[in-house]
């Protein structure tokens, strides 16, 4: 039975890759006064306005000052409130450029090549993060990137228990050398393409504002406002505003803080420092330790702690630290400098040892592990924990460990809300990364997420909504555009049809695209990798979000959905089921039409024979001789059989808890 975590930690991937420690959240700085900029820095040269409507610039300086804000020979003047925030409101001339914005008060600041056009956020989690260099074919992608009139803003991660009001990022021309700089491989990869199709289709500029981190849930995109109006968020919370009272880091989830308290192997003097006198330390079996120190079914931190001895002088290149797999954090050390981390259960620990790490002689490797699961810790062979040195040699680090607990779950230590050590809290990247740069104008926003709340699928029903109605709250621009990714493929295909979360997500995604005002879906299920929760097909994904765009809200005449569900018509042994979008007809790729599945009243699923006719398939199985239900790509990896003549896929769908879908009978 696959774990449930490969939903949910897999997708830290992105975030995990740029660990410092255990912590990958910034700490929020305190924002007096006088550390606020004159120009918040979501402003700057190389910028995008957004065309045909008033552009909201804003800054600080001292209370009551006026404020000048000019471009192509259009002037206002706004004044600073009490808290020193001044706030313009600004027509933009013709879309095109480059024009200059000059901002006077007790400064002077110019913004220079800045272009009007229409402005994008980019938001989600890390499918929407991942640079264009790790899309298929990224390095040609990246070699040919020269797009003057793409301009990009990467809002860098910080997280806020309380509003934050100053973003960190710069203005970039879309160049071979800007799309690939930075952590996650550059520009967001499904944003570019975006961008890219919407420019080449418009010919006017496009600014794309991403503000994404890998690994998060919807609800830390979400105020707290809008989180309490549904009560399922209460707890956390409350939790948060605890540890907004009690003060201290703030990391963006809840076990950090559980650390802090408990774990008084970081505390002082850490259990790390090879100088450390372990002498009372318990000698165990490293795949047996926790079992042998007292904790084999109790969720706990143990640290483990091994001399190992090396060769004089050390052998030239760089040294790797194999761990297997671990259930569920850890934390490696060597000779007291940390080497690498992850919550990724299912993936093996690989971690680079920095060069000067490593000592002739006598070293120290310490791993801390915090486990969750009874009989957890070290999952694999002792021999595939190792230290591989430079010139390939393996030094085994199996058998005799000293061993040591240092907090367990039972009174007086209580567990944490959360494990993950990537922002998963309520509302902190709402509060941290989203808050800073409202009211930007723009056009609207493209939302690549869900991987993140897939166990959660019924709850994302009403969260997803939620929290794009939050966001149109925010910038306070009206119903904006809101265009959203449904989940790609992902895991291996089951053999037998059957219930399916990230099915279910997908259905909760479409439902939201269905009942928002002025949203779209962008199916994506014809793209994926069963063993890559972060896929190199891109470029698909990109473009149906631009082709939304191009239709819903520029009025093109272009496809832009494929085949989607609309009734079922009940026929005697087999159903009808109707589609609209059938642009060009209805089209099987892959020579047969799979993924269609069949249930009776007694609900048990098989798979059924489907066909084409004319608008419509029909499907029957000769095991269920009265087919009452019909389910179509119900699981997280799917055979995408059905397109329509625009080459667009069906997204996937069920009849047995669609509401709004039509359901006509026809006598047998």
């Amino acid at each position: 039975m696959r774990s449930k975590h490969i939903y949910i930690l897999t997708i830290a991937l992105g975030a995990l890759l740029t660990l410092a420690g255990d912590a990958i959240a910034q700490t929020s700085p305190a924002e007096g006064r006088n550390s606020l900029p004159f120009v918040s820095p979501i402003f700057g040269d190389n910028m995008v306005l957004q065309r045909g409507k008033p552009n909201t610039i804003w800054g600080w300086s001292e209370p009551g000052d006026a404020v000048r804000v000019e471009i192509a020979g259009n002037a206002v003047t706004a004044a600073a409130g009490p808290d020193g925030r001044w706030q313009a409101k600004i027509q933009p001339p013709p879309p095109g450029g480059p024009y200059t914005i000059r901002i006077t008060g007790r400064q002077t600041v110019e913004l220079h090549e800045v272009l009007v056009g229409e402005v994008w956020l980019c938001g989600g989690q890390s499918n929407m993060q991942l640079g264009l260099k790790f899309a298929r074919n990224g390095a040609e992608e990246v070699k040919s990137a020269n797009h003057p009139e793409i301009r990009f803003y990467i809002v860098r991660q910080n997280v806020a228990y309380a509003h934050a009001d100053v973003p960190q990022g710069a203005w970039k021309i879309a160049s071979p050398q800007s799309v690939a700089e930075g952590e996650s491989g550059g520009i967001s990869a499904v944003a570019y393409f975006f961008a890219r199709k919407l420019q080449d289709a418009l010919h006017v500029p496009i600014g794309l504002v991403v503000d994404c981190v890998g690994g998060t849930p919807a609800e830390t995109w979400t105020s707290a406002q809008a989180l309490r109006e549904l009560k399922d968020f209460d707890a956390p919370l409350a939790e948060m505003q605890h540890l907004r009272t009690r003060g201290g880091p703030e990391y963006g989830n809840f076990v950090m803080h559980w650390y802090d308290e408990y774990d008084v192997g970081l505390k002082g003097s850490t259990w790390a420092d090879p100088g450390l006198d372990d002498s009372s330390w318990k000698a165990v079996e490293i795949l047996g330790g926790f079992s042998e120190l007292g904790v084999a079914d109790t969720p706990s931190v143990c640290w483990f702690r091994k001399e190992i001895m090396l060769p004089d002088p050390l052998p030239a290149g760089r040294a790797m630290l194999f761990l297997g797999s671990v259930e569920r954090m850890d934390t490696a050390y060597i000779n007291g400098q940390w080497v690498g981390a992850s919550a990724w259960v299912e993936n093996p620990r690989v971690y680079a040892v920095p060069d000067g790490v490593l000592r002739p002689g006598r070293n120290v490797v310490a791993i801390r592990v915090f486990k969750v699961k009874s009989q957890g810790g070290f999952l694999d062979k002792p021999d595939r924990l190792r230290l591989v040195l430079g010139d390939r040699v393996a030094v085994p680090l199996a058998g005799k460990w000293k061993g040591r607990v240092s907090v367990d779950a039972r009174p007086p230590h209580p567990m944490p809300l959360g494990f993950e050590n990537w922002p998963t809290m309520p509302s902190v990247l709402y509060e941290g990364m989203l808050a800073p740069i409202a009211p930007l104008a723009m056009t609207g926003a493209i939302w690549y997420q869900g991987e993140g709340n897939a166990e959660r699928a019924f709850q994302y029903r009403k969260l997803l909504p939620t929290m794009i109605a939050d966001w149109r709250r925010l910038f306070g621009q009206g119903d904006f555009p809101f265009y959203i990714v449904s989940l790609p493929a992902f895991g291996h295909r089951r053999d037998t049809p059957g219930d399916d979360a990230w099915a279910e997500l997908r259905e909760a995604q479409a439902m939201t695209a269905r009942s928002v005002p002025n949203s779209c879906l962008a199916v994506s299920t014809d793209t994926g990798d069963a063993d890559n929760i972060h896929p190199k097909d891109k470029r698909e994904v990109g473009e149906r979000l631009a082709l939304c765009a191009l239709a819903k809200h520029h009025g093109e005449r272009t496809p832009y959905a494929g085949p989607t569900f609309t009734s079922v018509e009940r026929l005697p042994g087999s159903l009808r089921l109707h589609f609209t979008h059938t642009d060009g007809g209805l089209i099987v790729k892959g020579g047969k039409l799979e993924e269609f599945s069949v249930a009776g009243e007694d609900h048990k699923w098989h798979w059924a024979d489907a066909r084409v006719e004319g608008d419509t398939v029909v499907v029957s199985s000769s095991a269920v001789p009265d087919p009452r239900e019909a389910r179509y790509a119900w699981q997280s990896n799917p055979a995408a059989t059905l397109f329509n003549g625009a080459g667009l896929p069906a997204g996937p769908f069920r009849t047995d808890q669609w509401p709004g879908i039509t359901e006509t009978h026809r006598p047998d």
